[in-house]
C-alpha cells in the first residue's frame, strides 16, 4: 500500500497536467559586447591668459562648477602700470601746455581786434591749440590700450562647466596664451574604444547597455569614428543619467555585435532535479520530460525566458506550467 502510493506520487511528478502549450520558434537574439568606456566632457576648452605676468589672485580649483565669463584668475604685469603712469603724466603736461595755448589764443584774437598782433600770429596760435588737442586725443588712445591690456589679466572662464585641471598656482609667472585652467563643458558623453573586428556590426543610434554605480543605464550610439587607432573603433554613447562626477571614469558597457538565432522556453517550464534541468514536452498527447542544457536567461522578458542551448528542437510543443 505504501510503495503503490509513492509510485503513484512520482508518476504525478513526471506527468504534470496539460495546462498548456509553446510550440517552438527559432528567435533573433542580440549578441553583447562588454567592453569600457571612459567619461569624457563633449567640449574641453583651456581658459588661457591672454598676457604675460604674475597670477596675483586664482579662486578655482579641480572639480569646481564655472559659469561662461565667470572671473577664474588674474594675471598682473607691473610693466603696464608703470605705462599709465607715464602716460598720465604726459596727458597732464599737454592739457597744461594746452591750457596756456588756448589762453594765448584768446589774446590774440582779442589783440587782433585792436590791430596790436597779426592774423599769421593768430593762425599760428590756434595751430599750436589744434596741434595739443590732437595730441591729448592720441596719447589718450595709447592710454586706451594699456588700460584695455590690463583688463586683460583678468582670465574668464570660456564656457559653462567643470573645472578639470589647474595646472598653474598662486604667484607663478606664465606667458600670453598658456591655459591656467581646463573647462569640461557641453555635457558629458561615454567614449568608448572597440576592436575593429567588431567595427562592422556598430550601428549609429544602436542601444547600449551600461552599468554604472551598481545601476543599469540605457544609452545610445550617437556617433562611431571612421579612423581606427591601435586596433580600435572610437564611437560615443550618449547617457541621460551618466554619473560626471570623475572624468575619464571607466564605466562597464555592453554593445551589440551579431545577432543568433536560439530557442527561449518559459523559465516556469524548467524543472531542475539532481543538478539536471528539465523540459516536459507533448508527445501523442503526454508529457515526456526532456534533460536540456540551459544557457542565457531573459529576465526581462514577460514571462521570464531562458535560452535552450540542446534537447529541444525547432517545433517542439513545450508544456507550460498553470
Amino acid at each position: 500500500m505504501h510503495k503503490t502510493w509513492m509510485v503513484a506520487g512520482l508518476l504525478a511528478l513526471a506527468s504534470p497536467a496539460l495546462a498548456g502549450s509553446l510550440t517552438l520558434q527559432p528567435t533573433e537574439m542580440t549578441e553583447w559586447k562588454a567592453v569600457y568606456g571612459q567619461v569624457e566632457a563633449k567640449d574641453t576648452v583651456p581658459a588661457r591668459a591672454r598676457i604675460g605676468g604674475v597670477i596675483t589672485e586664482l579662486s578655482v580649483t579641480e572639480g569646481d562648477v564655472v559659469k561662461a565669463g565667470q572671473k577664474i584668475a588674474v594675471v598682473r604685469d607691473d610693466k603696464i602700470d608703470f605705462q599709465l603712469a607715464a602716460y598720465d603724466a604726459q596727458l597732464k603736461a599737454l592739457e597744461t601746455q594746452l591750457a596756456n595755448a588756448q589762453s594765448e589764443l584768446a589774446r590774440g584774437t582779442a589783440l587782433v581786434g585792436k590791430g596790436i598782433t597779426t592774423q599769421q600770429q593768430l593762425d599760428q596760435l590756434k595751430t599750436s591749440v589744434d596741434v595739443l588737442g590732437s595730441q591729448i586725443v592720441a596719447l589718450t588712445a595709447q592710454r586706451s590700450v594699456s588700460v584695455e591690456q590690463q583688463k586683460e589679466g583678468d582670465v574668464l572662464a570660456p564656457a559653462n562647466g567643470r573645472v578639470l585641471q589647474v595646472p598653474v598656482t598662486k604667484g607663478a609667472v606664465i606667458m600670453g596664451g598658456e591655459p591656467v585652467a581646463t573647462i569640461g563643458g557641453g555635457g558629458f558623453f561615454l567614449r568608448l574604444a572597440i576592436p575593429e573586428r567588431h567595427a562592422s556590426a556598430l550601428k549609429q543610434g544602436a542601444s547600449i547597455h551600461i552599468s554604472s554605480g551598481g545601476t543599469q543605464e540605457t544609452g545610445k550610439l550617437v556617433k562611431i569614428y571612421p579612423e581606427i587607432t591601435n586596433g580600435r573603433v572610437a564611437a560615443d554613447v550618449e547617457v541621460a543619467k551618466l554619473n560626471s562626477d570623475f572624468v575619464n571614469a571607466r564605466v562597464l558597457v555592453e554593445i551589440p555585435v551579431a545577432t543568433r538565432k536560439a530557442l527561449l522556453v518559459p523559465q516556469a517550464s524548467v524543472i531542475t532535479r539532481s543538478g539536471i534541468d528539465f523540459v516536459s514536452v507533448e508527445e501523442n498527447g503526454k508529457a515526456v520530460e526532456r534533460a536540456v542544457i540551459l544557457g542565457e536567461k531573459m529576465e526581462d522578458s514577460n514571462p521570464p525566458m531562458v535560452e535552450v542551448l540542446t534537447g529541444l528542437a525547432a517545433g517542439d510543443s513545450v508544456v507550460t506550467p498553470k
